[in-house]
This record gives C-alpha cells, sequence and structure tokens, in this order.
C-alpha cells in the first residue's frame, strides 16, 4: 500500500511547530508533491529551522517575489528583477530600467505576494528536455537562463510554475505559496532588499540592517562584472571555451592587485598606523592577501612584521569549553588578550619585546627568542578571528590600528535570479584545502562547517562594517578552476555518511562550470593558497 507524500504531510503537520517543507524518503530528499511512496519507505520531515528547509523557503519566497514583480510590470522584459547578492540576511535585488525603487512600487508587489500566500497557490514542477527549455526561456525573455542551458550535459530541467509565472531555480522548491508567510521588502540604494527568515528564527523576518561598506564592495564588484560580461556562469563558461580565459585571469587578477594598492594608499595616508589589523571567515584566503599586502607595504617603503593572534592563545588549561564540553578556541577569551595589548603598547613605545610562539601539541606559549623591535618605518600586519573587535586591542590608541575585513563575496550568478552562494564558494575553497594540505577528507571538512559558521557569525560577521577597508578575495573563475579538484573530493562521500546530501548537493552545483585549466593561474593568486603550486608559505 502507498501514500502521497503531501497527504503524509498534511496529516503530520499539526504535531510539528514549525512548517514541514521538504521530505527525506530512505535517505533521500524530496519535494512536498503527489508522488507516492511505500508504506515500507523509511522517511522524516525536513522543517523550515534546518538548513536545508530554510534554503528551500528562501528560494521560494525568491520565486514569489519575482512572480508579483511579473503581475505589476509585465513580462515584456523591460523591467527585468535581477537578483544580485545576499545583504543584511535578505537579498539585494535590482530592476532594470528603474534606477530608483519606491515604497509605493514594492508596497503593490507585497500586496500581491501576501495575496498569492492567502490563496495557497501551488508551486507547480514540470520537467522539459533542455533544449525545449532553453528555448521556452529566450521565447520570454531569460536569455541569461537559455545561455546557462547550453553547457548543461543533463537532458532535462525542471521549471516551476506559479499561476502561470514560469522560472528556473536550482534546489528544491516549497510545495505552495501558503507557508511562505514570512519576509519584508525594502528599498534600498538602486534597488531593494528581499527580507527573509533565517532557520535559527523561522518565523520572524529579521530587521534590515543596512550594511553600506559591504553593499559598496559588492555593488563595485558587480558593476565591473558587468563591464567584462562576467556576471554569470554562462557567461564565464563562454569566455573559457572562447579560449580567451588566460587574458580573462589576468586581468582579473590585475584587479585585485590594484585593490590591495588602494588599500596600502589608504593606510599609508592615516599618520600613525602601526597595526595593520585583519580578520575574515574561513577560507577568505587571508594568509595570502597578507603576504601580497606586505610586499606592496615593502613597496611603499615600509618594514611590515606579521604576527598571528593565535601565538596569543591561553594555555590549554586555562581554554574557556563551550555548551558541549569541547574546547572553544573561537572565542575571545581563548586569547590571552593581557599579555597581547601589553605586548604591543610596549612595541608601540619602541621597546625590544620577545614574542610568543604557540605550542599546539604542549598547549602552551613558548618563548623562544623571537624578539622584536619596531622603528619609524615598521608596522605590524596583526591576523586573527578577533582583530575588527576593538575588545582584543583595548588599550591600543584607536588611531594606531587600520583594521581590513576580508572575504570571498562572490559576484558570479547561476543566473539572473539565482545565487552562487558566497559560503558554498568558501566552502569548497576549504575542503581542496582541507584535501591537498591537510589529508582532510571531504566528509570531514563538511562534519565540521556547520560549526565554523557558527563561530563565524558570532565573533566575525558582526563587525565587518567597523573595518577600515574591506577587500573581496573572491574571483568569478575560481570555482571552474577548482572543480577537477572537488568533484572527487564530493563522490568519496560515502552515500550512508551524514554528509552525503550536502555531497550531492554540491555536485549538482559544479555541474553549471566548464573546469580550466589551473596553469595559467599565477604563482601569487589568492587561489593558489588552495591548489598548490604557490609562491608563499600557506
Amino acid at each position: 500500500m502507498s501514500k502521497k507524500i503531501i497527504d503524509l504531510v498534511r496529516e503530520a503537520q499539526p504535531n510539528y511547530g514549525e512548517d514541514i517543507i521538504l521530505i527525506k524518503v530512505d535517505g533521500k530528499l524530496h519535494e512536498v508533491s503527489d508522488r507516492e511512496i511505500s508504506e515500507d519507505s523509511q522517511y522524516d520531515f525536513v522543517l523550515a529551522n534546518s538548513d536545508e528547509g530554510n534554503d528551500t523557503y528562501r528560494r521560494s519566497v525568491t520565486m514569489l517575489m519575482l512572480y508579483a514583480f511579473d503581475k505589476v510590470l509585465g513580462s515584456d522584459g523591460k523591467n527585468k528583477v535581477s537578483v544580485e547578492f545576499s545583504l543584511s540576511k535578505g537579498l539585494f535585488c535590482k530592476v532594470r530600467g528603474l534606477d530608483t525603487i519606491s515604497d509605493e512600487l514594492l508596497s503593490q508587489v507585497k500586496g500581491i505576494m501576501l495575496d498569492a500566500v492567502e490563496k495557497n497557490l501551488l508551486i507547480e514542477k514540470k520537467t522539459l528536455k533542455t533544449a525545449t527549455a532553453s528555448k521556452f526561456f529566450e521565447e520570454r525573455g531569460m536569455s541569461d537562463k537559455a545561455a546557462l542551458f547550453k553547457y548543461r550535459i543533463s537532458s532535462y530541467v525542471n521549471i516551476y510554475s506559479i499561476d502561470g509565472y514560469n522560472d528556473y531555480f536550482y534546489g528544491y522548491m516549497a510545495y505552495s505559496t501558503g507557508i511562505l508567510k514570512y519576509f519584508e521588502l525594502y528599498s534600498y540604494e538602486n534597488g531593494f532588499v528581499l527580507q527573509m527568515p533565517t532557520k535559527k528564527e523561522p518565523r520572524l523576518t529579521p530587521e534590515f540592517k543596512p550594511q553600506n561598506k559591504i553593499f559598496k564592495v559588492m555593488n563595485d564588484t558587480t558593476d565591473w562584472a558587468d563591464m567584462l560580461n562576467l556576471h554569470t556562469v554562462a557567461q564565464l563558461n563562454k569566455h573559457i571555451t572562447d579560449g580567451d580565459f588566460g587574458n580573462m585571469i589576468l586581468v582579473q587578477e590585475a584587479l585585485q592587485e590594484q585593490k590591495i594598492h588602494d588599500i596600502v594608499n589608504q593606510i599609508k595616508a592615516r599618520e600613525g598606523v602601526k597595526f595593520v589589523m585583519i580578520a575574515g571567515p574561513s577560507s577568505s584566503g587571508k594568509t595570502t592577501f597578507s603576504q601580497r599586502l606586505s610586499i606592496q607595504l615593502m613597496a611603499q617603503g615600509l618594514n611590515p612584521h606579521p604576527i598571528c593572534v593565535d601565538d596569543y592563545f591561553v594555555e590549554r588549561d586555562e581554554t574557556p569549553k563551550d555548551e558541549n564540553g569541547d574546547f572553544d578556541f573561537e572565542c575571545l577569551e581563548a586569547i590571552d588578550v593581557e599579555l597581547f595589548n601589553k605586548q604591543m603598547n610596549a612595541l608601540l613605545e619602541g621597546e625590544r619585546v620577545e614574542l610568543p610562539i604557540f605550542n599546539f601539541k604542549l598547549g602552551k606559549k613558548e618563548f623562544n627568542g623571537n624578539f622584536l623591535q619596531m622603528g619609524e618605518d615598521d608596522i605590524l600586519v596583526i591576523e586573527g578571528i578577533h582583530c575588527l573587535n576593538d575588545k582584543l586591542s583595548s588599550s591600543l590608541p584607536i588611531d594606531s590600528k587600520f583594521k581590513i575585513y576580508i572575504s570571498a563575496l562572490t559576484q558570479l550568478n547561476i543566473d539572473e535570479h539565482n545565487r552562487v552562494s558566497t559560503t558554498d564558494g568558501r566552502l569548497i575553497r576549504r575542503m581542496v584545502r582541507d584535501y591537498q594540505h591537510r589529508g582532510a577528507s571531504a566528509a570531514r571538512t563538511l562534519s565540521m562547517w556547520a560549526s565554523v559558521r557558527k563561530g563565524e557569525e558570532k565573533n566575525i560577521f558582526p563587525y565587518q562594517e567597523q573595518a577600515d577597508a574591506i577587500f573581496n578575495s573572491s574571483l568569478p573563475y575560481e570555482i571552474s578552476a577548482l572543480k577537477n579538484y572537488v568533484v572527487p573530493l564530493l563522490y568519496s562521500v560515502d552515500e550512508d555518511a551524514p554528509e552525503y546530501q550536502e555531497a550531492k548537493r554540491l555536485l549538482k552545483f559544479v555541474e553549471y562550470f566548464i573546469p580550466c585549466n589551473t596553469q595559467s593561474i599565477p604563482i601569487n593568486s589568492i587561489i593558489r593558497e588552495f591548489v598548490g603550486g604557490g609562491c608563499f608559505r600557506t
């Protein structure tokens, strides 16, 4: 005897505090649909407060928003909405043909979205041959999707429909609009932000907090990508197949070098700067960036000295523990803040100081004759996750510090409605690096990623707007460069492993990219930190 998935969900929903958005049948994820499963099948419900559930919710709300804009502005392509990048727990979007977005327009769009929620419209899925889908979207003015399908190996693609509005989305979708109750629209700069719940609070739309510095970096990067015709994966793939990939890499690397040079000029323009403090999330390329920054500082007549905050860990028996009883190496209390401030102030006063080196095997600081005394042209380049937090360097004069936030803020999108997640980009970087340089499996990296992200949310992201400069380490070509490295690692994840579904999702994601030859990548590139062959010690 079999039963429809949708009937199972409807029967079970009253027993759950959060909305059921997907189902896992015999270990595999499925959308909620009329599909039947046998009574022998093992199934679990996926709720909106899970990673997969929240991603599906946000993707579905995005389609609902696009549906509403289509109702208001029409579908002739003159006022096409593009989803640009993540901003303040939401998505920053633009409308082609409109320089500003009025509150009146957003109010109309929101009204249509809420009406669709009330009507509980079906989000229908249909499967088309790839060639048919390409023609389908070309005829509807969605040429970015038609171009994307040109590079698809699969013979079929899935498209989704809400009340006659059709679109393509990478990933699972909700069954209907009825559960998409929580969202908000805010006009911002030359576009608007679609704000949506997080998995932590799936029934609460967080307050929109403008991130003006992050926005400027992302907006500038997006404008540059558009100028070079490198805004979507299809455009990237075309560069690779047309044979101009080598020049494209050199242009992108030159732009990054110019950005580093600009930061050095900002440092030099600030009188009294002695501490360049660098922080960023995992796999942002901090090590390579710090060394390239140091070279540029030397070119300007300064004498940089690297300092790693990790060398100031408290002794192992003094390290705080988290709620699970494990050592919490990422909290500020794991750092000997008193010693760090004492030594940095002494260096600022021109004293000769013996710096510690932390012995991670023994769990203690060691002093092995690593002395430093700063002169007029000396400057410290300090790297650590708390470097943007003034509590780490509370006793240092504000004017003596120049804070830099670095992250791989992906500007490349799959198409105009599907983003390439910044988090996914960093995760792929980390899997390759962990295997290449640390011998860790993809399953191991994936198993740690939630904990890594939790630490970033607590210790890094709240301070990013306090930076004096933001450096975007993302390169549009990098996933094409990393693809041949990461695919075998993802296939190595066992089907019974808890990380299998995530590995499968990432495999599907990298299918969009044509791989490229990494020999063209310069030896000082940030990507060399992950694939190897670089000129810097990492």
